[in-house]
């Protein structure tokens, strides 16, 4: 049985913000939500948490049906906790205050946890003291320390520096390993999603365009939204064009737009079929560069961390087969 059941969730009002909205969600499965601003995330979370009451659909949660705010005095759902974006801290208390009377474990246990947070230095310190990512750890074990099952967390790395960022990503990996808690996150940032989770979930105007693991999601996108959500692409709507690159892939050629991402480009590539192309621009990010390179009549994106070419050059740039995705 599954852990979660979301249930043709929808939600209008002079418009539908949600609309049949449906997934499941397994013990300890990662499901990450993605989508542009006012696609619907926050809203789906809200109402997961029983913060949100739909026009119509169910969510089911350990074998429950969880209730919205309209159906109960006090709005939420037990065992499902909802860090928000506009958290808040009491001021001028100590932490060791703040977590002492929202504690329900063991000294053992809220100790553990306390480790998993990477605050267990922090007691003596007060909340106008903190730094914006310690207050965010300390909200974090703050909601923990009731034992949910499931922990919603709404972008929970927006306006952290990489520092920070870093730490809460092995937080939130712990949470999941060490506290055996199940996660649904919501980021705007594809790296923080794409190697964290099992699923992702595309939202596109409150509705579910693609759902599926993370490199499906990547490299098999439904549409031009979805290959934009995570990085990088290029486009080939050509009939000319996309001959020849399915040529120098010695792929199939199908009479769709072809979905190339950067890094599927190989350059100056050994017994390859490839064509020949003019590098235009050079951009270097420190582990790889991209190029910008004109071939076949048009200019392609092109990643690499091999060699050190310059504006100007000539390069052989080829594809491997499964380099080309059709939408």
């Amino acid at each position: 049985m599954s852990l979660l059941t979301v249930s043709g969730i929808t939600l209008q009002e002079e418009k539908y913000i949600l609309k049949d909205v449906s997934f499941t969600q397994q013990k300890l499965q990662k499901i990450a939500l993605a989508g542009e601003t006012g696609a619907g995330k926050s809203t789906l979370l809200q109402t997961i948490a029983g913060l949100v009451q739909p026009t119509a659909g169910e969510v089911w949660f350990d074998g429950r049906r969880a209730k919205g705010p309209a159906e109960q005095l006090m709005p939420g759902n037990p065992g499902i906790s909802y860090l928000s974006q506009q958290f808040e801290l009491p001021k001028f208390l100590r932490v060791e205050q703040v977590l002492k009377y929202a504690n329900k474990l063991t000294g053992a246990e809220a100790q553990t946890l306390f480790e998993v947070c990477r605050i267990d230095h922090l007691g003596e310190r007060r909340t106008d003291q903190l730094s914006g990512g310690e207050r965010q750890r300390i909200a974090l074990a703050k909601l923990l320390l009731s034992s949910p099952k499931l922990l919603l967390l709404d972008e929970p790395f927006s306006n952290l520096d990489m520092v920070h960022k870093n730490i809460l990503k092995s937080v939130i990996q712990d949470i999941g390993e060490r506290l055996q808690i199940t996660c649904i996150l919501i980021s705007h940032d594809p790296l923080d999603t794409l190697s964290w989770a099992d699923e992702i979930v595309v939202m596109y105007g409150g509705q579910i365009v693609q759902k599926g693991p993370p490199a499906q999601i990547y490299n098999q996108p439904a549409n031009e939204y979805v290959a934009g959500l995570f990085g990088t692409y290029n486009l080939i709507t050509s009939a000319g064009q996309a001959k020849a690159f399915v040529a120098a892939a010695g792929a199939k050629s199908k009479r769709k737009t072809m979905l190339i991402r950067p890094e599927k480009f190989m350059l100056n590539p050994v017994g390859l079929s490839a064509l020949s192309g003019e590098v235009k621009t050079v951009r270097f990010f420190g582990s790889y560069s991209e190029l910008d390179v004109q071939v076949a009549g048009s200019i392609v994106r092109v990643r690499t961390n091999v060699g050190s070419a310059t504006a100007g050059d000539t390069v052989n740039v080829s594809l491997a087969a499964d380099a080309v995705w059709y939408i």
